[in-house]
């Protein structure tokens, strides 16, 4: 990478960041307005579980990895990575981050790009297994169907059966691109044996990969009472999961935009009023998103200074 390109780098996650401000400056503000009808001990615990979500990525980084990567720059790049997944389509930021960040440490591009396939099975294995569990310890903590719209369900239904369909065609058709898939599919399930036979990394791996989605239940929980929100935690859990699995596809930055929406209603869907869930998902937002974003360009920057990444 020449010096132009690193220089520009450096300056580029502190130009994003002021973008996306001023594209929100409007939730921005009823956003910190909000924090001054709060209770800050609930608040300031909902901060500390924001910044244990990034020891539970670094764990579920490791996990994925047999070899040991450096511990304090790993917790780093997680936090600057955070940045990077809100600047751009959620899962690009981090997944560029953490790629580059892996390539620096010694892994071939294919074992790191195996590496990020792993980490990112055993994140959604984790939420969607938490979710599940939720709804079986509290069966009617959500109405079905309460986060999609009426007539919803049909063309989800149908995208979710048309994509792998396509998927297996062009694979069937384009021999190139089936033996690149083929030959990845055979290093990822390599490295998954490989961590697999070592007991702390699957530990890491799978350990982390539920405590990363309990970590920003947890917050959610912790602002909704600083608010005062008349619903049981493990109902705003259900409804912070729920959420995030149904806006995982959509293709925003950090989820911005759909995944207060998606929150708004799910909490309104578990019994809140629709003024306090919306002041609730403003905070939670304010503190689990915009105020890590300039710290961690801030870090995105210096290690792309110090060639971590």
């Amino acid at each position: 990478m020449t010096g132009t390109i690193r220089r520009i780098l450096c300056v580029l996650p502190l130009l994003l960041v002021t973008v996306v401000a001023v594209r929100h400056r409007s939730v921005l503000a009823e956003g910190f307005a909000q924090l001054a009808t709060a209770r800050w001990p609930w608040l300031l615990a909902a901060a500390g579980a924001t910044c244990l979500t990034w020891v539970a990525a670094a764990c579920t980084r490791q996990g994925a990895v047999p070899e040991r990567l450096p511990g304090r720059r790993l917790l780093a790049t997680q936090f600057a990575a955070g940045a990077a997944n809100h600047l751009l389509p959620t899962g690009l930021g981090a997944s560029a981050v953490n790629l580059r960040f892996m390539t620096v440490c010694g892994l071939s591009p294919a074992r790191s790009s195996a590496a990020l396939a792993l980490y990112l099975l055993a994140e959604s294995v984790g939420r969607v297994g938490l979710l599940a569990a939720l709804l079986v310890a509290f069966p009617g903590a959500l109405a079905p169907g309460s986060l999609l719209p009426d007539g919803a369900f049909g063309p989800l239904l149908l995208v979710a059966v048309a994509v792998p369909v396509l998927a297996a065609g062009v694979l069937a058709c384009v021999r190139r691109l089936r033996a690149a898939v083929c030959s990845f599919l055979r290093t990822a399930l390599g490295e998954a044996r490989s961590v697999h036979a070592l007991p702390s990394r699957a530990l890491a791996l799978w350990g982390g990969a539920l405590a990363f989605p309990a970590l920003q239940a947890t917050a959610l929980v912790l602002v909704g009472v600083a608010f005062g929100l008349p619903v049981p935690p493990a109902h705003m859990a259900v409804a912070y999961l729920a959420a995030t699995v149904a806006v995982a596809l959509v293709p925003t930055p950090g989820g911005l935009g759909s995944v207060e929406a998606a929150l708004v209603v799910a909490l309104v869907a578990v019994g809140g009023a629709a003024a306090a869930a919306t002041a609730v998902v403003l905070v939670f937002r304010v503190i689990t998103v915009w105020l890590p974003l300039l710290p961690g360009a801030l870090t995105l920057g210096a290690l792309v200074r110090l060639k971590v990444i």
